[in-house]
């Protein structure tokens, strides 16, 4: 089963799932952190003014999967990226990362389907050209 992530314990989450060999202090695990706020920036910019950088997008994706694993990184976008799932979504398609579904998301404990989520088709054009 999985713990149920939220605001409350989401620094717990992320400090207990950190795997990175070459991090030396808690600033290198900060600024591993910061990347769900980059990706969320560059999606509110897309949406803003339909300006994809979907190869940095891509980057700081797998450098989040290489620090956090698998799982942990999913559900740690899922709940920090709640209102870009739409956008998410073609980026961990494209890195054969979505499952199937995530559990225990948020307060409400919310389980996502990934048929539930509809893909964005101008990131899934753009993707697909990669």
């Amino acid at each position: 089963m999985y713990e149920k992530i939220d605001e409350t314990n989401f620094l717990l989450y992320s400090a207990k799932h950190y795997d990175n060999r070459q991090c030396y202090d808690t600033l290198e695990f900060y600024d591993d952190l910061k990347r769900f706020k980059y990706v969320r920036r560059l999606f509110k910019i897309y949406e803003e003014t339909g300006e994809l950088k979907e190869r940095l997008i891509i980057n700081h994706i797998i450098v989040l999967y290489n620090v956090f694993g698998v799982v942990p990184a999913t559900r740690m976008l899922f709940f920090k990226l709640h209102n870009y799932q739409s956008y998410l979504k073609p980026f961990l398609e494209l890195l054969n990362y979505m499952p199937d579904k995530i559990i225990n998301i948020g307060l409400a404990n919310e389980t996502i389907y990934r048929d539930g989520i509809i893909s964005d088709p101008i990131i899934e054009d753009k993707l697909r050209r990669i």
